[in-house]
């Protein structure tokens, strides 16, 4: 199974940014993830919609060859990230490669929320008729107090933390799974 990751920061050392990096290296038997590139998207633009610049064209493509998606952000705001909203949108619009593609969606943050807020509001997006995405229910990955869950090189040390995020992944695959039936 093919996955293509969206992580809404791009703080170098972004918590998030690492989160996503071990579940591609940690659940490579179960997925391939590649990690897409969202701050070159330009801001969306309905006026452009229809023949967008080739960096959204090639973005798109990398979602619609996907099998499914992980979204891997912090919450800014009690909401999500402005970059992760901006390329939903273009997700969203003309080919709408989003529609009924199974969705994992993980956050960490410094707090003990560890973004649920933000998440709230992604399910809302993804539901939208533009986007149609499956969110995987029942599974919400809130990592608070990240900093304590992490060595220094961005490895996941907390053993809870691992064992949950095994279970789930076991749970997205088969629902993933279950979707192209």
């Amino acid at each position: 199974m093919k996955l293509v990751a969206f992580v809404g920061s791009v703080r170098e050392k972004s918590f998030n940014k690492q989160i996503a990096h071990f579940f591609r290296d940690r659940y490579k038997d179960s997925f391939d993830v590649n990690i897409l590139e969202m701050s070159a998207l330009p801001y969306f633009d309905q006026d452009v919609e229809e023949d967008p610049p080739e960096v959204v064209k090639a973005f798109k493509e990398q979602v619609a060859e996907a099998d499914g998606v992980l979204i891997v952000t912090p919450e800014y705001n009690h909401s999500v990230p402005g970059m992760l909203k901006n390329a939903l949108d273009w997700l969203s619009r003309v080919e709408k490669v989003m529609n009924d593609k199974p969705v994992l969606l993980v956050g960490a943050s410094t707090g003990v929320l560890g973004t649920v807020r933000c998440q709230m509001h992604l399910r809302q997006i993804l539901a939208s008729p533009g986007l149609a995405a499956k969110v995987l229910p029942g599974n919400e990955v809130f990592i608070g107090k990240v900093q304590d869950k992490v060595d220094e090189n961005g490895k996941v040390t907390d053993s809870g933390t691992i064992d949950f995020l095994d279970a789930v992944v076991n749970n997205y695959v088969e629902f993933a799974k279950s979707l192209r039936k």
